[in-house]
């Protein structure tokens, strides 16, 4: 049987979505706008049905109006305000989903000019082209990541704007379970939403129980064979193997169900999606985010918890999870669920400490919601006594930031009004892990500020009674509404494992002799004033200097950025004083066109720069401004006390100099300053002065505890957030065996070493071992092997890396230009990815490289069109392609061979696009049908056969329909190879013979009908 994406999975997946409810499109009847793919005769049905009013005009000045929006650089924004509008007229009829079209259809081509692509599979709603899916067959090459680095290369094409635009969800799958916790995801179904760069993979793991009896039809025999036909893979209709992945639990099929049933995907389209302005490099750009499954599952149980009649509880999500985005999304949800019952919702989300408020007002702000701000308690009096629901005159969606020490006694909802209004109240409560005291006056005026308000309180670590002993949090706030915990986080990639770094014996034996010297200078004094010493700050500000350099120094990465949180405010102020004697007075300038931290690889160490955030060290705005610099990368080390433990968001922050134990809810806060996802790290760096062993073990242990209380035994581990001794110590003697038989210290030998491999097995185990100690440096110094540093120059690992994976790509070049009898390697190589090495590489030649890989990429994704890959003129192409490359060292080429291989590679180019165009017409008139229009071109070059090409393609069509229901009809046929062929020799002779006149001897019969059963065959053996 045909064993490839087709018959695994896309097949299968189109037959699920139908059960779901989807009507199928013939690849023959995609009647699209081109410019857009609406499909204007569905759209102007759909858009006439859930708009009574409208006439056919009014949708054709409709659709004009959307093909001028998908063109803005938006990203869409303009066409998704459309699509979610409730005024005007209705592109989706949401109250009632179902009184809208559903449609699927595959192969729709995306076409711009010269330019195409055909995503495997896009869902239509009212004729509208809004979610996509890629399939890949099972353990395909490079996983799920081909098609995101596809779509990537897709979407920065600005002919393909309008496809970016216009779609809202994209999924992507080969049809494998997860491999949890991975950087780079290889394999599973993942969702995302349009990005004109760098999209974001999601996992989904659904929560419900999905009645799928409810769900989904029953089978259809008839769509399943109008299916297969129209995409010529009736050959696997009965196969045992087709029927095991029609089934509905496969990876591909549970996602499908979980995003596209007809409930999910009207919550999906209306709630999930966000646009977030950002500043990069001084200018706002917009990017488009799509709700995490956590926040989903979150929303819902919010929902289900007001169903209910509950009015408070906690949603316990873990740090980096995305607490303020899933406010933001809830207002625009709740906002919605309560004005359906005539009630007004009214937003408040409250902090304890300005500096989140600052952050909180502004990733509001960056997500389009109007943001309040309560600046006084006299303020907060009047808003919390209002009956309007919004200060902003265009009635925008709005949310109050206020503090909860504006909260008063004052402070008490209005109940009874002259005039009938209802308003609800709806507080978030962030951080709700401290600050929180109930024997505090604020936490009672908030909750007797309006006793009928809504109450979601949202932490990463609740407050446990093990630690607050007379209360906790669910005694305040409520039970849990929703959780998500590190093991789930880092599993799906949105939060990393930690590692601690003790530090190193002959820094502890420094400290200690200093310790000394300072008691004998000023006798018995508090340890804060030894820690705050000069003597002890001056050796710790030179070990995390000399630390953070080489730290960057080894990942080959300037834009990772430090913590130091310290033991006091004088110590901290007594660290940023030594720094700037070191580096300088640190000014508070305003962020300029500042590099993005993402651009650190490589670059040379430049002099540090620090800030001190303290309460008591210069305004409000200068802190802001710092740690808005920080962010840009235009800062290197945070010196803090109390400040930014909690809340602090900065992807680039990988290491965390931790001068004092911070105790329980606190100290899990602290450390996860750390976990956010950045580039390809795998973990983020605790340097632990202070020794918190035990105050994490007992930590731990507390919320160890309330989970087993939640989940049972379910829940195995919660140290899963710092990556386990055992786990360090196997990478580590792996690393070590692998590089005892290399030199490590020398790259040239080195080199020479590598060259010499030949087995593509072992090099791809030096790889991923070079990868791994790239990584397990610091893990290393944590074991105390300082002799392996002696041995291994960390800072030269990416270049071995880099020598390691060329002598592979020349390997897997060598291997595909040799093998003459398979090309698909060859044209599957990403050949515009080849590394080009230059003596002198001036802006000529980038300039001329780059050219040159975008002509190869041309080239390849023109060869990989072609369906007839045995016509002599695609292989005389073909060899010309192998000419080039057998030619030249591709690591050597110089500017002169560089402009000669585009113009050759040009050349080919232009005759394979010619080809193409050829072959797909002829495909076209066999109903897309590859083999037929192959067995066409074979025919025609048969110089035996005297008959016009009209007669050729009378008699095979009309043996392609008869075989084709043949097949359908019949499931062991293709089992019984000696039987399909008398069958088919029979129909040979019928047609060319006697109905279409054509003389053949037997032999050329024979061979006609060897040819047929061979397509058939090789269609069902896989062999093609």
């Amino acid at each position: 049987m045909a064993f490839n994406e087709d018959s695994r999975v896309k097949i299968p997946a189109l037959l699920h979505l139908v059960r779901l409810g989807y009507t199928y499109i013939s690849r023959k009847e995609q009647f699209r706008q081109e410019e857009t793919n609406i499909f204007p005769a569905i759209f102007t049905k759909s858009i006439c049905k859930i708009n009574p009013s409208v006439d056919e005009a009014d949708v054709s000045r409709l659709l004009e109006e959307l093909t001028l929006k998908l063109d803005f650089d938006d990203l869409g924004r303009d066409f998704y305000k459309s699509l979610t509008a409730t005024s005007g007229i209705k592109l989706v009829d949401f109250e009632n989903f179902n009184n809208n079209s559903f449609h699927v259809t595959t192969e729709l081509t995306c076409k711009n000019g010269e330019e195409e692509f055909r995503p495997d599979i896009t869902i239509l709603i009212n004729g509208m082209p809004l979610v996509f899916i890629e399939v890949k067959k099972p353990n395909n090459k490079d996983g799920v990541l081909a098609e995101r680095k596809r779509i990537n290369d897709r979407y920065k094409n600005k002919k393909f704007k309008r496809f970016a635009n216009i779609t809202q969800m994209m999924l992507f799958s080969n049809n494998m379970p997860y491999e949890d916790g991975v950087i780079e995801p290889l394999q599973g179904a993942y969702y995302a939403t349009s990005a004109y760069t760098d999209l974001q993979f999601n996992y989904f793991r659904e929560e419900e129980n999905l009645n799928l009896t409810h769900l989904m039809a029953s089978e259809s025999d008839e769509i399943e064979n109008l299916i297969l036909k129209d995409n010529n893979i009736i050959a696997i209709k009965h196969s045992p193997e087709f029927i095991t992945n029609k089934h509905y639990n496969t990876p591909t099929n549970t996602i499908l169900t979980s995003l596209l049933n007809k409930d999910r995907l009207a919550f999906i389209l209306k709630y999930t999606i966000a646009y977030v302005d950002e500043e990069i490099k001084g200018k706002i750009v917009t990017l488009k985010h799509i709700m995490r499954y956590p926040q989903m599952f979150a929303t819902k149980a919010i929902e289900h918890k007001l169903n209910e009649g509950v009015k408070k509880g906690i949603i316990w999500h873990t740090q980096g999870s995305g607490k303020t985005a899933l406010a933001f999304y809830n207002v625009k949800f709740l906002t919605d669920y309560f004005q359906k019952r005539n009630i007004i919702a009214k937003f408040y989300f409250i902090v304890d400490r300005i500096d989140l408020a600052n952050q909180a007002s502004t990733e509001f702000g960056n997500r389009g919601l109007v943001v309040y701000r309560v600046n006084s308690r006299t303020e907060f009096l009047e808003d919390i006594k209002k009956v309007s629901v919004v200060h902003n005159s265009s009635g925008d969606r709005e949310i109050s930031v206020v503090n909860i020490q504006k909260f008063t006694e004052e402070t008490v909802a209005v109940k009874d009004l002259a005039y009938d209004i209802n308003i609800q109240r709806i507080y978030f409560i962030d951080e709700a892990h401290r600050g929180y005291n109930p024997k505090g006056t604020a936490l009672v005026n908030l909750l007797r500020s309006d006793e009928d308000a809504i109450k979601i309180a949202l932490t990463g670590t609740p407050l446990l009674r093990e630690v607050a002993k007379e209360f906790d949090s669910k005694a305040l706030f409520g039970e849990y509404i929703h959780k998500y915990y590190y093991n789930m986080s880092i599993a799906d990639g949105y939060t990393l494992r930690l590692i601690r770094e003790g530090i190193d014996t002959t820094y502890k034996m420094q400290m200690k002799e200093v310790l000394e010297q300072i008691q004998l200078l000023q006798g018995d004094i508090d340890k804060s004033e030894v820690f705050a010493h000069q003597k002890f700050v001056k050796p710790m500000l030179d070990y995390i200097v000399k630390d953070l350099i080489q730290f960057r120094k080894t990942e080959g990465d300037n834009s990772l950025g430090a913590m130091v949180v310290c033991d006091t405010s004088k110590q901290a102020k007594g660290l940023f004083a030594y720094f700037e004697e070191l580096y300088g007075e640190q000014e508070v300038q305003s962020l300029g066109m500042v590099a993005e931290p993402n651009d650190g690889y490589g670059k040379k160490q430049k002099d540090l720069r620090g800030a001190l955030i303290l309460h008591d060290v210069n305004s409000k705005d200068d802190r802001k401004e710092q740690v808005k610099q920080f962010k840009a990368g235009e800062v290197d080390i945070l010196f803090v006390y109390n400040m930014l433990l909690t809340g602090f968001d900065a992807k680039r922050l990988k290491k965390l100099y931790l001068a004092r134990v911070v105790k329980d809810h606190n100290l899990l806060q602290t450390l996860t300053r750390v976990n956010r996802p950045y580039k390809k790290y795998k973990y983020g760096y605790v340097v632990d002065f202070a020794d918190i062993s035990s105050a994490f073990r007992e930590t731990n242990d507390n919320y160890f505890k309330e989970l087993q209380n939640e989940l049972g035994n379910e829940m195995t581990n919660y140290t899963n957030l710092f990556k386990s001794q055992e786990e360090i110590e196997a990478e580590i003697l792996e690393i070590k065996e692998k590089l005892f038989h290399f030199d490590a210290v020398n790259a040239e030998v080195f080199s020479q070493q590598v060259s010499d491999i030949k087995d593509k097995q072992d090099l791809l185990d030096l790889i991923k071992v070079l990868a791994n100690a790239k990584e397990l440096k610091n893990i290393i110094r944590l074991k105390g092997l300082d002799e392996q540093l002696d041995k291994l120059d960390f800072f030269k690992l990416n270049q071995l890396l880099s020598v390691a994976q060329a002598q592979l790509d020349k390997l897997n070049l060598i291997d595909n230009i040799n093998s003459e009898a398979d090309t698909t390697n060859l044209l599957n190589s990403a050949l515009e990815d080849v590394i080009f090495l230059f003596t002198k590489v001036s802006e000529e030649e980038l300039i001329l490289a780059d050219q040159l890989r975008g002509q190869l990429k041309r080239t390849r994704e023109a060869l990989l069109f072609n369906f007839d890959q045995k016509d002599p003129a695609f292989i005389s192409l073909r060899e010309e392609l192998e000419r080039i490359f057998k030619k030249k060292n591709l690591g050597e080429v110089d500017q002169e061979d560089m402009r000669d291989n585009i113009l050759l590679l040009k050349s080919i180019y232009d005759k394979v696009t010619e080809l193409n165009r050829k072959n797909n017409l002829l495909k076209a008139k066999y109903e897309q049908d590859e083999k037929y229009a192959r067995l066409h071109k074979r025919l025609v070059e048969n110089s035996s056969i005297s008959a016009k090409e009209i007669q050729l393609h009378q008699a095979l069509m009309n043996i392609k329909q008869q075989t084709d229901d043949q097949l359908l009809n019949n499931r062991n046929i293709m089992d019984n190879e000696a039987f399909f062929n008398r069958y088919l020799l029979n129909l040979v002779a019928t047609e060319f013979v006697k109905n279409q006149k054509i003389k053949l001897d037997f032999n050329t019969t024979k061979t006609i009908n060897t040819m047929i059963a061979g397509e058939y065959l090789q269609q069902y053996n896989n062999y093609i």
